[in-house]
């Protein structure tokens, strides 16, 4: 399931949807896109100021993030899941030296070590599709990845911005919610579970357009590389398009506004893809294809629809960086091609909710996940043909339907470059199986700013 994330795109959306702000007023600390804090390192002796200077500006972070089965889920016996990642992201200015209207050199790179997800280990019966994930983080194993290295100029006095390079949808689409969140479909936007791109460390060829029609409203476009391949160790740092399957043309509208005064982000998108899918139940020539001599039904192209909103409900009144935002969001794919048909979230989230810790944050959620009816009807015709009907037979396919998934967390920030998040999670009906008992799942997240 290539839809993994991480806490720091929280620093990468705060800087995207402040770059070549039309409206200084508009704010999003109270969504969750605030400045990353000074970090550890501070100004390392002098040479960070140096390297501003001369343009370079980077963030470079520590992730980890730790499950423990409390209650319940496939497997009883519990265990501490523990995995970890070390990120970079930067930035060269370059129109100090080409005079190029905002000339720009991107790039992020991400080491991740363990791989040690609980989900997989004790949540979920493994013998369905992943959903949703205990960590975000995990996955694609322990690596370090090339995530994208893009140009990017700006034209028609800023309002239109333009990306190419090897990149990650991340860079452009879908940045109306921050990753905070340790569950994974609590965790940013809804766009990855077409299964046609990745998030975050997973870079393929790209460009994209971006233009501002107005301060509020901007119209997103590209084409990028559709490569199953991409998730690939032999990918990490490849500029190779090997494994390439077509296209995927991407289409965002995103409204960024005030309601009451209170800011707010809004989009509405959807993918269209070239690239061949296979069904995930028709035969070419029979109903079934798991007994069709000439296997799966496929198709020339595929899409998906994705959207939500993002808004700032309150606001504290001696501190406008402090108060309640809600956000919704949701995606909807062709449930002949993608296993998960539909999936929404829905979050709350406080900054400062006490006075005495005005840069904490506690946040609640929760997700509904509908599993395609052609993946389960497969399911059944696997039974079907290995006379099995038992769920506890090793041959038996389980049958998912839908599965909610819930979390609360707190987030402590006890100095400007350190975030300690203890939470915890809820799944019902993990992997949308009935027949796997409810989860209680402790959570702890810490993040490092160097």
């Amino acid at each position: 399931m290539r839809v993994f994330r991480s806490t720091i795109l929280a620093g990468l959306l705060f800087t995207a949807l402040n770059t070549h702000a039309e409206d200084p007023q508009w704010n999003g600390t109270v969504l969750g896109f605030e400045a990353p804090g000074k970090g550890l390192l501070g100004d390392m002796l002098g040479i960070r100021p140096i390297l501003s200077d001369n343009g370079f500006n980077y963030n470079f972070q520590y992730l980890n993030e730790n499950a423990y089965n409390i209650a319940g889920g496939y497997n009883h016996d519990h265990h501490l899941a523990y995995i970890d990642q070390f990120a970079i992201t930067f930035t060269q200015d370059l129109e100090r030296f080409t005079g190029i209207p905002d000339a720009t050199l991107e790039g992020n790179i991400v080491n991740r070590n363990h791989d040690d997800s609980l989900l997989t280990k004790r949540v979920q019966d493994a013998r369905v599709n992943i959903n949703d994930a205990t960590q975000e983080s995990a996955g694609t194993g322990s690596i370090t990845r090339l995530g994208w290295l893009t140009f990017s100029r700006t034209f028609d006095d800023r309002r239109l911005q333009w990306r190419i390079g090897m990149m990650n949808k991340v860079q452009t689409f879908d940045q109306i919610a921050p990753c905070d969140f340790q569950t994974l479909m609590l965790c940013g936007g809804k766009s990855a579970n077409s299964m046609l791109w990745s998030n975050w460390n997973i870079h393929t060829w790209g460009t994209t357009f971006a233009y501002k029609v107005t301060p509020e409203l901007t119209l997103k476009a590209g084409i990028l590389e559709q490569n199953p391949s991409a998730t690939d160790r032999s990918h990490a740092w490849s500029w190779s398009t090997k494994g390439s399957k077509g296209f995927i043309l991407p289409l965002e509208v995103e409204w960024k506004t005030h309601i009451h005064q209170l800011p707010g982000i809004y989009n509405l998108g959807t993918q269209f893809t070239n690239a061949k899918q296979s069904d995930l139940y028709s035969g070419k020539t029979q109903n079934a294809g798991a007994n069709d001599p000439e296997g799966y039904k496929e198709y020339n192209r595929t899409w998906f629809f994705y959207g939500g909103f993002n808004q700032q409900l309150t606001r504290h009144a001696d501190d406008a960086n402090r108060g309640l935002s809600g956000g919704i969001n949701a995606g909807f794919g062709d449930q002949r091609s993608n296993y998960i048909h539909y999936v929404t979230a829905a979050t709350l989230r406080y900054r400062g909710l006490f006075d005495a810790r005005p840069e904490d944050w506690i946040g609640v959620g929760v997700s509904y996940i509908d599993i395609s009816n052609h993946y389960s009807r497969n399911q059944q015709e696997k039974n079907s043909l290995q006379g099995v009907s038992d769920y506890y037979d090793p041959l038996y396919s389980p049958v998912p339907g839908h599965a909610v998934n819930a979390e609360l967390y707190y987030r402590f920030r006890p100095v400007s470059w350190l975030e300690l998040q203890p939470g915890i999670q809820y799944w019902h009906r993990p992997g949308s199986l009935s027949e796997t008992q409810d989860a209680w799942v402790g959570e702890l997240k810490t993040v490092v700013t160097f």
